[in-house]
């Protein structure tokens, strides 16, 4: 090309042109028809061909996935060789909702389709930033990595996905701070190191180690203790920090995985999502912010941000922590704690681990999947008889039953929940002749928020203005809407009873109503009902009979000059 043109070009402009697809659209054609040297059509098409091929990620043809999400989406050959190994096949086998399925007949996909959705999403976003801001000088390997990231950020999930690693293994192992995002690190290494995959990863043109450790910062990070002012990261240079908001934003859960989960699992649950993470594409830009970047978007998207936060909240509400969703996910993890000591895996170097422990050795945890439930179900090891009668509960749907729901006016910490069972129990009313032990009942403790525990995530969202995009703003809540929520999380206590003859419920929800009582909860919605003798006793929960109705006109007498009041307000009205 050089001798053609009788130009020397800097070395740096080519690495520029390389390395920016935009860049290569934008500044390579206008260049081209500028230059006097080229006068042939032929021959600034040829050149602007080469320059194209240059960019691409391989010569190889990307592989095309039929999802019933993102429709036709294409994958990097090094990302399906990734999908092409058994530890990512596991993932076919671990439903994405645990026991929900049980539950919403349509909620049966799994991780594995949920992990390719966020890979292509993940690429989709960077890819944006890409065109729009090509000053980024994103290059192919960061493109690649994030990829990669967002296929591989699931890796570690166990049977039943946040069953496990939420419920089982704080039940068998409550030494353990573990957590699923450990084991994504752990499982990702162990699928490089035994399918070979460095090679591969080096002819794609990866750079190893660097590469690798800014694909599992990208899956869990946990900051050493150094002074603020310290870019933490070692895989990219504080540069790029954007980089690290796009699989998992820990600064304010906006991120890809969310918007995976929210279009697949509303699809399968058949309820409606309220976000479309197309429009954040659009508008999505990086912004400085104190001398980071970080991802921003336009103003008047905030509103449509709060919605998707309320469409997480409601995802919760409705699916996640359905009642009974919930139960038989605590019935499973009762059969897999019984079953824990009879049970044995083979790992590496032949060494059998109980499930409890396979989370150290990913040989053995690449075979732990959702068909320990049939495994165990099916076993004819007498010791094993215990579990398979709880399991044999659930299939034939005779489950623990909910007695109620109640609502602390302040959070609960960790020593008064482990104690709420014997507290129940405690609770007998009196003429209640049923006595019931603190074994009979299960306390729920659920925390619902808006994914920053009691903060409002928005506040950590960074805006621009469509008069200046680079410059990056905040919007504070009462800049949006006074409809918004004052708070931002509560916990709801739900109480089962294992004992589910009539009588038996009969009273439990009556010490339910009276334990609410005791601790001044929230009233019971059925307290009136279940329990019609106690609750006219708790004077804090009369004021709730006072609903008012045509135009707000209540059926109590007014005290003290209340009528001028109200009169002056519907002439108001």
């Amino acid at each position: 090309i050089k001798k053609d043109w009788k130009w020397s070009c800097r070395s740096e402009l080519w690495l520029f042109l390389v390395h920016k697809p935009s860049a290569v659209n934008i500044i390579m054609i206008s260049f081209l028809f500028s230059c006097t040297s080229i006068r042939s059509l032929e021959s600034r098409q040829q050149l602007l061909h080469c320059l194209q091929k240059c960019w691409q990620f391989s010569n190889e043809p990307m592989k095309v996935f039929n999802d019933p999400i993102h429709g036709h989406i294409e994958l990097h050959p090094l990302l399906v060789r990734i999908v092409d190994t058994p530890q990512f096949q596991r993932l076919r086998h671990i439903k994405q909702l645990g026991g929900t399925y049980l539950v919403f007949p349509g909620a049966s996909h799994n991780r594995f389709e949920h992990s390719v959705g966020v890979g292509y999403l993940a690429g989709s976003l960077v890819q944006a930033l890409n065109e729009r801001q090509p000053e980024l000088l994103i290059s192919k390997q960061d493109i690649l990595c994030v990829q990669i990231a967002g296929l591989c950020h699931d890796l570690g999930h166990g049977p039943f996905s946040h069953m496990f690693d939420g419920m089982f293994i704080p039940k068998v192992r409550p030494e353990m701070n573990w957590k699923h995002e450990t084991a994504s690190v752990q499982m990702f290494d162990h699928l490089v190191k035994v399918n070979n995959l460095e090679p591969v990863m080096e002819k794609y043109g990866l750079s190893l180690p660097g590469d690798l450790i800014f694909i599992k910062e990208q899956i869990e990070f946990f900051p050493p203790i150094t002074p603020v002012y310290l870019w933490p990261y070692k895989g990219r240079s504080e540069e790029k920090s954007f980089l690290y908001e796009i699989v998992a934003n820990k600064r304010n859960g906006i991120d890809v995985d969310k918007w995976d989960y929210f279009a697949r699992d509303c699809y399968h649950l058949g309820i409606q999502n309220n976000f479309d993470y197309h429009r954040f594409l659009k508008f999505a830009r990086v912004c400085d912010v104190k001398g980071k970047k970080h991802i921003c978007t336009r103003d008047k998207e905030v509103g449509d941000l709060y919605d998707m936060f309320h469409t997480r909240n409601c995802l919760h509400r409705r699916a996640y922590q359905h009642k009974v969703g919930n139960i038989i996910e605590v019935m499973i993890t009762e059969a897999l704690v019984k079953a824990d000591p009879h049970i044995q895996i083979r790992g590496s170097s032949g060494k059998m681990y109980k499930m409890s422990e396979a989370i150290e050795d990913m040989e053995a945890y690449t075979k732990l999947t959702d068909h320990i439930f049939e495994q165990i179900l099916y076993s004819s090891n007498p010791e094993l008889s215990e579990a398979q009668a709880i399991l044999q509960n659930i299939i034939c749907r005779q489950l623990y039953k909910c007695v109620g729901q109640t609502t602390p006016e302040t959070q609960l910490n960790v020593s008064q929940v482990r104690d709420l069972g014997y507290e129940v129990a405690n609770s007998k009313p009196h003429g209640t002749e049923v006595d019931l032990q603190p074994e009979d009942f299960v306390v729920s403790v659920i925390y619902m928020d808006y994914g920053m525990k009691d903060k409002n995530p928005i506040n950590s969202v960074h805006f621009y203005c469509k008069n200046d995009p680079n410059k990056a703003i905040k919007i504070r809540k009462n800049q949006v809407s006074k409809l918004l929520p004052e708070r931002f999380a509560e916990q709801l206590i739900r109480v089962y009873c294992k004992k589910t003859d009539e009588r038996s419920l009969e009273a439990a929800k009556k010490y339910f109503v009276q334990w609410c009582m005791n601790r001044n909860f929230s009233k019971p919605q059925d307290g009136d009902v279940t329990a019609p003798e106690l609750t006219p006793l708790k004077r804090d929960w009369q004021t709730d009979d006072d609903d008012s109705d045509e135009g707000g006109r209540g059926s109590r007498l007014p005290v003290n000059g209340e009528r001028s009041v109200k009169t002056n307000l519907f002439n108001a009205q």
